[in-house]
């Protein structure tokens, strides 16, 4: 499997709620993980991202995404892919009863390679943006 192919089966685990065993084939063991985004704050592995995922989708139980960029930087070793998260808070979760609100909240992973696995993927994101649609801010 190409870099390529690696970082789309990744970002597709992952953003459908894989989680941490649907993802961890494609990543180094202890993969680092860093967000500028207060949601994330805590969130430094990218175990612990992919888990946070999968547990979006409970509150956001139609959560999906349109994929809008996907591109590999060969000399760097960096796929970078962006995307639109869609989703409306009808399930159990997140900070109160279900808010019946959409959101759509565009976003981006970087992932960058050591070898043919992910060590390292920064997401760049406005939480506060689509907590705020949500009516969770």
């Amino acid at each position: 499997m190409t870099v390529e192919q690696t970082a789309r089966t990744f970002f597709e685990a992952c953003e459908t709620g894989g989680g941490w065993e649907a993802c961890k084939g494609f990543c180094h063991a202890g993969a680092s993980f860093a967000c500028q985004a207060e949601a994330l704050a805590e969130t430094t592995t990218l175990e612990g991202y992919t888990e946070w995922m999968k547990g979006l989708l409970g509150p956001i139980p139609d959560g999906r995404y349109d994929l809008t960029a996907f591109a590999l930087d060969a000399d760097r070793r960096t796929v970078v892919a962006s995307a639109v998260f869609h989703g409306t808070q009808t399930g159990a979760g997140g900070p109160g009863a279900p808010t019946g609100k959409p959101v759509a909240s565009d976003y981006a992973y970087v992932m960058r390679f050591d070898g043919d696995r992910i060590a390292h993927m920064t997401k760049i994101w406005n939480d506060a943006q689509a907590l705020r649609q949500l009516g969770w801010a």
